[in-house]
């Protein structure tokens, strides 16, 4: 039987983990903190700052990193969203860009770009922060139960495991 996308990618290394040692409670935490930085409304920010994250709190870089490479497409769906919530938020005036025209500015000239847009990924990080707080703790404990499921596949995996 061939083991899904989903299942190789993601819930194999979830296991690893798990046969390594680390607590259900720590990877938890990776996959949260991992998905929730990876949401960060700044484009290239989010390795740094999981990475930081990874060594502030001890947690598993490796995960924190994965979940971070599969929340990019995340982060720019939710890209847009940030910026009317903070437009919104702090009663600023619309943005009249679209995000290919964002995106575009960026690739042309990133220092344009950071200049004509450093007040809006600020908006965008205010609410960004606003949903943060919420959104970490509910991923952690999806995340723990899933790994608390995954936890007798790991013990299977471990050479004398029950």
């Amino acid at each position: 039987m061939t083991d899904g996308w989903l299942y190789r990618r993601f819930m194999r290394p979830v296991i690893e983990l798990l046969t390594q040692g680390i607590t259900p409670e720590k990877i938890a935490l990776s996959l949260a903190l991992g998905l929730a930085l990876g949401i960060f409304p700044v484009l290239g920010s989010t390795t740094l700052l999981c990475a930081l994250a990874a060594i502030v709190l001890r947690l598993n870089l490796p995960a924190i990193q994965l979940v971070n490479y599969f929340a990019y497409p995340l982060q720019l769906a939710f890209l847009v969203p940030f910026i009317r919530m903070g437009k919104f938020l702090l009663r600023a005036r619309p943005l009249q860009l679209s995000l290919a025209q964002m995106l575009d500015m960026a690739r042309a000239d990133l220092w344009h770009a950071l200049s004509v847009l450093w007040l809006t990924a600020l908006q965008a990080i205010a609410a960004w922060l606003l949903v943060s707080p919420i959104l970490i703790p509910v991923l952690y404990f999806l995340f723990l139960m899933l790994v608390r499921r995954l936890a007798p596949r790991a013990q299977l995996a471990v050479p004398g495991g029950a």
